[in-house]
């Protein structure tokens, strides 16, 4: 399938191209809304770790030797906040997106790269959207959902695979997703089993 994407295509996903694999769409984030979304992540924990590390501060003078051991606690959640601003920033100049005729891959990391991939097959959920800061600058979110969960206290939590601050992330929705339909229905009714006439394909709920 031809990609209006295609003259933007970035040669950093050749390494891991399968042989007849085909890179349709290549997207490097926005380097403001991208660094943002992670200042916005860690702001709970740099603001709650501020406001234990100044109480506890004032504190000191009546109860020193009790409060020093509760001023270390307030490290844990800034420690935490300012981890997922960082990591953000330093894993920037690595992180690049990209969907084949086969999958969806996220490229990441600062240490090192590292690939994330995602079939097809596995997707059952992805959504787009805009963020006010990502409106500024004409960009916004795609994430994709391929199962997988987390239980806290028996409260079951979807985990989101995302696409950050992605220009033209409307076009790139609708073509990713029909890139998806496409190939799920490759896998379900290969070609060589598809009659030439299909009734089925074009039926229409009626109410009765």
């Amino acid at each position: 399938m031809a990609s209006p994407f295609d003259q933007n295509l970035l040669p950093e996903f050749e390494s891991i191209r399968g042989e007849k694999e085909q890179i349709l769409w290549t997207g490097k984030p926005a380097f403001v809304p991208f660094i943002t979304g992670g200042l916005l992540a860690g702001l709970p924990g740099i603001g709650f770790g501020l406001i234990w590390l100044l109480c506890n501060q004032a504190a000191k003078n009546d109860a020193r030797s009790s409060w020093d051991f509760f001023w270390f606690i307030g490290l844990l959640p800034l420690g935490q906040g300012i981890w997922a601003f960082l990591s953000r920033l330093l894993s920037y100049s690595n992180t690049i997106y990209a969907y084949s005729n086969r999958r969806i891959i996220i490229r990441t990391g600062f240490f090192g790269t590292h690939f994330k991939s995602i079939d097809f097959d596995k997707i059952s959920d992805s959504e787009v959207t805009v963020n006010a800061v990502e409106r500024l600058y004409n960009v916004g979110s795609i994430r994709f959902f391929s199962g997988r969960t987390e239980s806290d206290e028996g409260n079951v939590s979807k985990i989101y695979d995302y696409w950050n601050a992605i220009s033209l992330p409307y076009e790139v929705f609708r073509q990713v997703k029909e890139v998806i339909l496409d190939i799920k229905t490759d896998y379900t009714y290969p070609n060589a089993l598809r009659p030439e006439v299909n009734p089925g394909y074009t039926t229409r709920y009626f109410k009765e």
